[in-house]
């Protein structure tokens, strides 16, 4: 039987006060981000017009979009694929980021 000696660098990491700081703001930001992306796609589902004014939208809906995705990734997540479901992102946004 060996003995396991506890790993105190993943302790310290986890008690450091700066740490749990700095997570607690990405963690304000995404959720900031995600609220942004909320009205920009509602904004979008809502227009009734002409078509400039939903390109409008729409260019408004990727630049909300763009910013979560950076966000999701400064905070670890990589894949993207349930906030495109959870958010209802349309394709048309999804292209103007580059997606398929």
């Amino acid at each position: 039987m060996s003995l396991r000696l506890p790993d105190l660098k993943a302790q310290a990491s986890v008690l450091d006060p700066l740490g749990v700081e700095i997570l607690g703001e990405k963690a304000a930001s995404l959720g900031r981000a995600g609220e942004k992306v909320e009205r920009a796609i509602a904004a979008l589902e809502s227009h009734v017009g002409d078509h400039e004014a939903r390109r409008r939208f729409v260019s408004q809906a990727a630049d909300a979009v763009y910013a979560y995705f950076v966000q999701r990734e400064l905070c670890g997540f990589r894949r993207h694929h349930d906030a495109i479901a959870d958010y209802r992102i349309p394709r048309e946004v999804l292209a103007r980021l580059g997606a398929r």
